[in-house]
Order: C-alpha cells, then structure tokens, then sequence
C-alpha cells in the first residue's frame, strides 16, 4: 500500500537554530499516529511544514505521492490534508453553522462575482453546502447547537467544533495539535472516543500531537517522540513506555 503522507530528511532552520533535523516519516492510509517529545522539541513545526505554514529548509514532503514541499496552506488543505492548532481558533461571535460553513468555501466552484450577484448558480451552491454542514454538525454531535453563538459553547464542544470545522474541508489526513489541551479527565474521555469514530466514519488518517499521555497511550497505534528536533524513539505504547530515551527526555522516570 503506498503511504498517504512520507516526509523525507525534513529539516527546519530558523538563523542558527535547528528546530527540526532531518525528520522522517510514512503514514500508512487509516493509521493513527501519535507525535509527542517535550516543549519545543519541534512538534508544531513539523505541522508547520506540512501544511505549508513553513517551507523547509532542507528535505522533501509527499502526499499521496505527490510532493507539496512548500506548497501554500490553501493549495495543502484543496489537496486533503486539514488541521486544527494548540489554541482554539474559532469565529467566536458566529454560530456553529457559520464556523463550518467558512471551511466549506474551499470547495465553492462559483465566482467572487456569482456570490457577489447572487447568482442562481452561487444560491444552489450555497443551499447544498448549508444542508451539508448541518449534516456534518449531526454526525458530530452538534447538530443541535447549529445556531448557537460558538462562543457560547463549553470548551470540550468547542474543540470538537474546531475539529467539525476541519472535517468540512473533506480531508484525507487529519493533523490534531493537542486536542485534549485544557481539557478535564471526561472531556479528554469523551475527545477519544470521539477521535475513534471520526477516523473510521470518515475514512481517515490521523497524526496527533499530545501532552496527555493517557490519550497518547490510549487511541495512538504507533508513537514517534521528537526531543530537540530529532526523533529518538517509535514504536507502539508499550514500546515507547519503557523506552530509555523517551523516559529520560519526556515521560519522566516517576510517571513511567
């Protein structure tokens, strides 16, 4: 099977300093991988890269065998690959269904001018993606929250909106950064069991990076552990638990 996602000797500067060194990767279709390591070990730039926030400085990117090595983010998520980031980033004073809806946009076949005018074209359109995100807010669990202020939502549904809002762009690989962040123990519950059925109901490869290591440990088939930019460790959870290296940089020899 050819892998959806392969990054290959994936290194990022920034002036003297090395914040990914010769990073490699394969992501098999329907894997769900687990990034971790300490603060800046490189995680985030690593989805930086991917998804066409950073150029890398050195190395090649593939996806679906087709390189997108510094490719901008519009053209990145048009490909299939969507993401969400550390902070939730919603349109706080829009509803639910208008956070989806801007996503949906990057499929809009019409013109500036047909919406502009709206055009019959534009208002078909327009119709269709709205059923289409309210679809997609039931199969989430939102559907019922569609014309609530998203800012009115308690923290573990607005994560799971973010990641609603993601799955708008109708990708084939899903990058989560630290989904579970500020969550409480049920919430963190409720993301995985969530993460579970997503992946499976909409057919897709997911790449995460965490902190909450229950999480990591608990949905992740494979780990990679990043510590100051470079990979020291993958494997399974078992694995990567009583690893040396990860217990030493990462885990710490208490917890482990």
């Amino acid at each position: 099977m050819a892998p959806i996602l392969h990054l290959e000797g994936v290194t990022m500067t920034f002036g003297g300093l090395v914040a990914v060194d010769r990073f490699d990767l394969t992501l098999q279709p329907g894997e769900l991988v687990g990034l971790i390591g300490p603060n800046g070990a490189g995680k985030t730039t690593v989805f930086n890269m991917i998804t066409g926030h950073y150029e890398p400085t050195a190395g090649r990117i593939l996806f679906e065998g087709q390189e997108i090595t510094g490719s901008p983010p519009d053209r990145v998520t048009a490909l299939g690959i969507a993401r969400t980031f550390q902070n939730v980033r919603l349109f706080g004073g829009m509803t639910v269904l208008e956070n989806v809806l801007v996503s949906y946009h990057v499929r809009l076949r019409s013109s500036v001018w047909g919406a502009f005018l709206r055009l019959p074209g534009y208002n078909r359109e327009e119709e269709a993606m709205r059923e289409e995100g309210m679809e997609l807010l039931r199969q989430v669990g939102l559907g019922g929250l569609a014309h609530a202020e998203a800012s009115s939502l308690p923290y573990g549904q607005q994560r799971r909106l973010e990641i609603a809002r993601a799955l708008a762009t109708r990708p084939r690989l899903l990058l989560l950064d630290e989904p579970a962040a500020g969550m409480n123990p049920e919430e963190t519950r409720n993301l995985m069991a969530f993460i579970r059925r997503i992946r499976e109901q909409f057919g897709l490869t997911i790449l995460l990076i965490e902190h909450d290591m229950k999480l990591v440990m608990g949905i992740c088939e494979r780990i990679r552990v990043l510590d100051h930019g470079q990979s020291i460790a993958e494997g399974d959870p078992a694995a990567i638990q009583a690893h040396p290296k990860v217990i030493e940089a990462y885990l710490g020899e208490e917890e482990a």
